[in-house]
């Protein structure tokens, strides 16, 4: 099977290690050898992803392969399944490399841009703009094979882990 990277064409060399300190799980095989799978954490990503995150030289991209459960109505991708992938990229986005952050979503702004179909590879892209002590803002765009799907950017409210 061919990584992500050789499937896409696109130039996505991961940096050794993981994008941040974090409960990360390295991916050592298949397409997504190379990624972290934040796992085990939140039961409905687990239950809408996989999603994966890694470090570049671009900085944290995020990825995720919708299959034909992710569809709606009309055969593409469903608009909440967009949104849930936008919501983990805010927060993988707003980790910087000495932390991650726990916390929930406070705002979310999506901008559908193009349908995404099933089978190809979202990656998302981005960067934390701003935060403090108690709030962390960060934006991005997820792309289906380097076409813009959707625009997004939100704030998220730190909470201690659970």
């Amino acid at each position: 099977m061919l990584r992500v990277t050789e499937q896409t064409g696109l130039a996505i060399r991961p940096l050794p290690g993981p994008p941040f300190a974090g409960r990360l799980d390295p991916i050592t095989t298949g397409e997504w050898a190379g990624w972290y799978k934040w796992a085990g954490i939140d039961p409905f990503e687990d239950a809408t992803g996989p999603f994966y995150v890694t470090r570049d030289e671009q900085g944290v991209v995020c990825g995720f392969r919708p299959g034909p459960g992710h569809r709606n109505g009309h055969g593409i991708i469903h608009g909440g399944c967009l949104m849930t992938f936008a919501d983990f990229s805010l927060f993988m986005l707003g980790a910087t490399q000495d932390e991650d952050v726990s916390g929930v979503t406070v705002t979310m702004n999506c901008e559908f841009l193009a349908p995404a179909q099933a089978g190809q590879v979202l990656l998302a892209r981005g960067e934390r703009t701003g935060g403090g002590r108690s709030l962390v803002m960060a934006r991005g765009q997820i792309s289906a094979d380097g076409r813009p799907v959707l625009a997004f950017s939100g704030v998220i409210k730190r909470i201690k882990p659970a």
